[in-house]
């Protein structure tokens, strides 16, 4: 893993920050009877015509879009479609990733579609409950299996299962960059973390069973096995002296940090 610069530091931080502003950006318009595929468009013009940044999906390892819309038991990595309709009811994940001077921010956050649905409120609310539980775990000296323990743990007691094929991941001038961020695991295990290292925590948490399966069509879109529902958010994060500060906080989140 690459311990950052100061002045790569705040390159991330900029990174960071315009990746939230997409989520951000995009809430108002996630409502039933509109497209996945008119979500990426608008992210697109907002990215390219406002940020004048890059998409880092479009066109990476063939992927056809510049976000990813995985709704309902969609786990990861669901592709923008005319077909894809949103219906009241539904929950879609929101994956944002932009290149700004040579660097990438990189989050995504859950969204409700119309009037949220009891069973997909839980489910939601205890995702975004493992991320924090595995952000508070940052600090230097900790391990990697520290925050995949906690992460685990929140979502098991709440009898939900972890995803294990898809994990968080370094970044940096690279989109996916070493160690991968396992999002179950023991303390005391994995990786030391240092100062100055920036990764992805990304827990992908299903209402039902944890297999899930590879759409061999399109090569890209993973759903739940058992078709149940699936929720992610995920944070980039960088260690610090003290803890984390978190790259990509939007402004409606406790640990928001206004940058320049």
């Amino acid at each position: 893993m690459t311990v950052n610069t100061p002045e790569e530091l705040e390159k991330m931080r900029i990174a960071g920050r315009l990746a939230a502003e997409v989520l951000e950006m995009i809430g108002p318009y996630i409502k039933p009877g509109v497209s996945t595929a008119e979500l990426d468009r608008i992210c697109h013009d907002y990215m390219v015509d406002v940020q004048r940044v890059i998409p880092a999906p479009l066109n990476y390892h063939g992927f056809p879009k510049s976000i990813c819309t995985s709704v309902n038991e969609v786990v990861c990595h669901g592709i923008p479609s005319e077909r894809k309709i949103l219906k009241d009811g539904d929950i879609i994940n929101m994956d944002i990733t932009v290149i700004h001077d040579g660097y990438h921010g990189d989050t995504s956050a859950m969204f409700h579609v119309g009037t949220p649905q009891p069973h997909a409120e839980r489910l939601v609310n205890i995702t975004k409950e493992c991320l924090y539980r595995g952000i508070a775990e940052v600090k230097p000296g900790a391990r990697l299996g520290d925050i995949g323990h906690a992460i685990q743990h929140h979502a098991e007691s709440n009898y939900y299962s972890v995803v294990r094929e898809y994990c968080g991941h370094g970044i940096g001038i690279a989109f996916h960059e070493d160690p991968q961020v396992l999002h179950y695991g023991e303390r005391g295990t994995g990786l030391e973390l240092k100062e100055g290292m920036i990764f992805t925590i990304e827990p992908m948490i299903n209402a039902g069973k944890r297999h899930v399966k590879l759409n061999a069509k399109d090569g890209w879109t993973v759903t739940t096995k058992d078709g149940r529902l699936s929720a992610q958010w995920e944070h980039m994060i960088v260690v610090t002296k003290d803890g984390a500060e978190v790259l990509t906080a939007r402004a409606d989140e406790p640990f928001f940090r206004k940058t320049a």
